[in-house]
């Protein structure tokens, strides 16, 4: 090769000058070397679909951050003096707070500010549908880079605190448990160790309460954070982090323990001496339309409640016992039905299980959807398929197993209610069915009395939390219609202040307080501990 001072000569090299030139001339090159060129260098590469995806719990919330993403993130919030998003947030974060925290890089602080109003904070970083709360408040919506990723700096700062290791406990400024008066110790019960319950025991833990006792019917805690939520949206050690700072305080957790069951129920535990019962269990029974009666599992048709916590179970490390779980053996076609957040996990999860075609129908249309943009967007990038405005009229069975489900097609009228038209029916073949149409409370509702329930919902005042039938029953969650994760928390934080009151007025002590300042978490004093341990670590590290 001959030497040359003009690195144009050399191909490609020009680009690497201080001051490239513009090429003189056109640049031809065939459109089928480019594609070819495109593929090699390809990083947006398409979401895996199928059966690339099978077996496959990896991470895919693309609000997760790393710490300099989240650096970055923290930097653009415009820290709004009437910051709108935190109207829009259920229990009441101090979102610019603790944003603020995180571009200064105080991570504790940060988390701190999440912690003290929401013990689920990782939980609700995960997994809130942000684009409907915060987010959607964000002011910085009409700008050219869109609103603050709040849910991302969320879990980003929680997920830091949580690798610290750093246990809760009360705050050092409230009088020390060994000075509460006897009403301190009353007798509480919590049933169903879900969202809801885990943040109204926090609440009580900090607030002094010393006997306090969730009951769990199944081995594992979390409630439907645990065995309806994927693994790759929420994973199990998250929820049981928050857990362990719920037992930080003193609450204990019975397993194993079935509301309905062996005489167990609401009213044996006040029998007992319980002060106080909170409900938070949810809704356990599945809504099943009358056409798929007398079908089973073995013949491919699921339910929500019978998918979901089989997946989790085999993909969640941790969170059950026995390592001989498999995943449900899907294959084939796979059709869900809904269009709620719970059919869209069920849609992505049948993938994970080996399904190969995966069809979420539903009775609407696109523009009335129940599920939140970010599961939409999931299932839709995962190769989904959507099949609106249909209703299932039967099922297609051959040889004792689903074969296809004939549906109805539906119409949206002039009032914007759907009518069936028995007219059209469409066919579609399947190997399998999952039903995501909802639950309901149930059988176990004979368990729950004197509470009692009006079309649904636990009949109890939405501000106390408290029941209408008897003051001592408090309830929250899905089982008054709070559906959200982050609602169900917000529902334990209010239950838990007016359990407060009720108890204290039980031994005539009166609550005045306008404002709940004791309920703030107090992980401070330890903190300082493990800063000075660190301290005195580094400093003797430069000492020799």
């Amino acid at each position: 090769m001959t030497h040359s001072d003009d690195v144009s000569a050399v191909h490609d090299i020009e680009v690497l000058a201080l001051h490239p030139k513009v090429h003189e001339y056109a640049t031809m090159k065939p459109t089928k070397v480019t594609h070819k060129a495109k593929a090699h260098w390809k990083r947006n590469s398409e979401c895996p679909t199928g059966c690339d995806l099978k077996k496959d719990f990896n991470d895919i919330k693309p609000t997760t951050l790393t710490e300099r993403g989240a650096l970055a993130e923290a930097g653009r919030c415009l820290k709004c003096a009437d910051a709108p998003c935190q109207k829009s947030c259920p229990t009441q974060l101090d979102i610019k707070s603790f944003i603020s925290s995180i571009s200064t890089k105080n991570y504790y602080g940060a988390a701190k500010a999440i912690l003290s109003d929401n013990p689920l904070g990782l939980t609700c970083g995960m997994v809130c549908p942000t684009s409907d709360l915060c987010v959607g408040g964000c002011n910085l919506h009409p700008t050219e880079e869109g609103p603050i990723n709040i849910g991302g700096l969320q879990h980003f700062a929680v997920e830091t605190f949580a690798k610290m290791n750093v246990p809760q406990i009360r705050d050092p400024n409230l009088p020390p448990i060994s000075s509460l008066p006897d009403s301190y110790k009353a007798k509480i019960a919590l049933i169903g160790c879900g969202p809801a319950t885990i943040s109204c025991a926090t609440f009580l833990g900090r607030l002094g309460y010393q006997d306090v006792t969730i009951f769990e019917k199944e081995e594992y805690g979390g409630g439907l954070s645990s065995s309806e939520i994927p693994q790759y949206r929420l994973p199990f050690a998250v929820v049981n982090a928050e857990m362990q700072w719920m037992k930080d305080l003193g609450v204990k957790i019975v397993y194993g323990k079935a509301l309905g069951s062996n005489g167990f129920s609401v009213e044996s535990l006040h029998q007992d001496g319980y002060k106080a019962v909170f409900l938070g269990f949810g809704t356990p029974t599945p809504k099943i339309d009358k056409v798929f009666e007398g079908i089973t599992v073995q013949q491919g048709f699921y339910t929500s409640k019978d998918f979901l916590p089989a997946v989790s179970q085999a993909s969640k490390p941790g969170m059950c016992g026995c390592k001989t779980k498999q995943l449900p053996p899907l294959h084939g076609r796979v059709i869900v039905l809904g269009n709620g957040d719970t059919a869209f996990d069920c849609a992505t999860s049948a993938f994970r299980c080996g399904a190969s075609r995966v069809y979420v129908c539903f009775r609407r249309g696109f523009g009335d959807m129940r599920a939140v943009p970010e599961e939409v967007d999931l299932a839709k990038d995962e190769k989904c398929e959507f099949i609106p405005f249909v209703l299932p009229k039967g099922v297609i069975m051959k040889d004792g197993h689903v074969a296809g489900l004939e549906f109805y097609k539906t119409e949206k009228n002039d009032k914007g209610e759907y009518e069936t038209d028995e007219d059209q029916t469409i066919k579609l073949k399947a190997d399998f069915i999952i039903s995501a149409f909802g639950s309901q409370i149930g059988p176990v509702a004979k368990a729950c009395a004197p509470l009692t329930f009006s079309n649904g919902p636990a009949d109890v005042d939405l501000v106390t939390m408290q029941a209408k039938a008897a003051p001592w029953i408090f309830a929250g969650g899905d089982l008054v219609g709070n559906g959200m994760t982050v609602e169900a928390a917000n529902d334990g934080k209010q239950a838990s202040w007016h359990m407060h009151k009720y108890l204290q007025s039980l031994a005539g002590i009166e609550i005045t307080a306008k404002r709940q300042n004791c309920l703030y978490s107090a992980l401070l004093l330890t903190l300082l501990i493990y800063q000075w341990i660190l301290q005195e670590f580094t400093s003797q590290i430069h000492m020799d």
